[in-house]
């Protein structure tokens, strides 16, 4: 009989890799996270933490600090609309703090993290060999370009890239007392523009957009944000990601998984992705728990589909000539605009 070094290896120690860490233990798995990077991790998102990723965090035991989020506005220059939760709220978060409270949680049940790279995967019918070490399982949760699916051939080739369907990503913060507790979205001609308050004192903004993407043009393009941003000082540094579009052939090969930004990613246009991949996480601990890694593909799907289709959709309509229609829409149909927002935010 092989000896095994832990259940599971877990590539990526990022929130959605300590998450999958804490469904596993929560299930009586030893799991064993791999990351090369020490200390705190940050990332350019939005921050924005919806009523179902807040619930979902708080299931593991981890209840980050932030700025309480009521609901969404969309925007234009000329028009806006809002919708407030219908229950419970969401948080505004600085991707810091909740790594940080996910390492925190992850100590302290003790969960073992190693500061390596993943860089030598084989495996057999009844383990996976990574680094030397030898599990039941490996899990891949290393971000959007993804080490694991790449040795694990589950890559997709891209489709004809255009410059429209290859979009990017920046974030800074900003020190100022945040003025809604919203998630502000301002369509731009060909860019959106994210206000999300993460504290009594700091807003992150944050622009999507195809190449070459430029968080100053943008805030100078939304006259409004720009004067509330005036003489406030920068609070962390410009991080940028991107291309967000990512495409997989499936999300398991052998006894190797996927999940998060690595499983496929459709774009950051509805900020569900943190949501999305607490979600991966709980199914594919349940998947293992059965000893039915084949069944997490239909359990991928069935979990993220709803968010899949209306994020495509959306970014669909966001890169053609109809663009400039999706605020008004929202406006003349605030009950349509609420249901998405209400289903988004599950």
């Amino acid at each position: 009989m092989t000896t095994l070094d832990a259940d599971v290896l877990i590539a990526g120690g990022g929130p959605i890799g300590l998450a999958t860490a804490l469904e596993l233990q929560a299930r009586g798995f030893t799991a064993v996270v791999l990351e090369p990077r020490e200390g705190t991790i940050d990332k350019a998102c939005g921050e924005g933490l919806m009523p179902g990723a807040l619930a979902a965090l708080g299931r593991l035991g981890v209840d980050p600090a932030g700025h309480p989020l009521r609901g969404i506005r969309y925007q234009d220059a000329r028009r806006g609309v809002t919708h407030r939760y219908r229950s419970a709220a969401g948080r505004g978060v600085r991707r810091t703090v909740l790594h940080d409270a996910l390492r925190a949680r992850a100590a302290e049940v003790g969960i073992e993290t190693r500061h390596e790279r993943v860089d030598r995967i084989t495996q057999s019918e009844t383990h996976v060999v990574v680094n030397g070490m030898r599990a039941r399982w490996l899990i891949g949760a290393d971000g959007l370009h993804s080490t694991v699916r790449e040795v694990a051939e589950l890559d997709r080739p891209a489709r004809v890239s255009t410059r429209a369907n290859r979009r990017y990503g920046l974030r800074q913060h900003f020190a100022v007392a945040p003025w809604s507790d919203l998630v502000e979205v301002t369509y731009l001609p060909e860019a959106e523009l994210y206000i999300t308050p993460v504290d009594e004192h700091t807003v992150g903004v944050a622009v999507l957009a195809p190449r070459p993407v430029d968080l100053e043009g943008a805030i100078e393009q939304a006259p409004t944000v720009r004067e509330r941003l005036a003489g406030a000082a920068e609070a962390s540094s410009l991080r940028g990601a991107g291309a967000l579009r990512q495409r997989t052939l499936a999300r398991t090969a052998g006894r190797v998984a996927l999940v998060g930004d690595a499983s496929g990613y459709v774009d950051a246009l509805t900020g569900e992705g943190l949501r999305v991949g607490l979600a991966q996480a709980e199914v594919l601990a349940d998947c293992l728990a059965r000893d039915d890694l084949p069944g997490y593909e239909r359990a991928w799907a069935r979990s993220t589909r709803d968010f899949r289709l209306l994020t495509a959709g959306l970014l669909a309509a966001a890169t053609s000539p109809v663009r400039g229609l999706i605020v008004p829409a929202a406006v003349a149909l605030p009950g349509l605009f609420g249901s998405v927002v209400e289903r988004l935010a599950r």
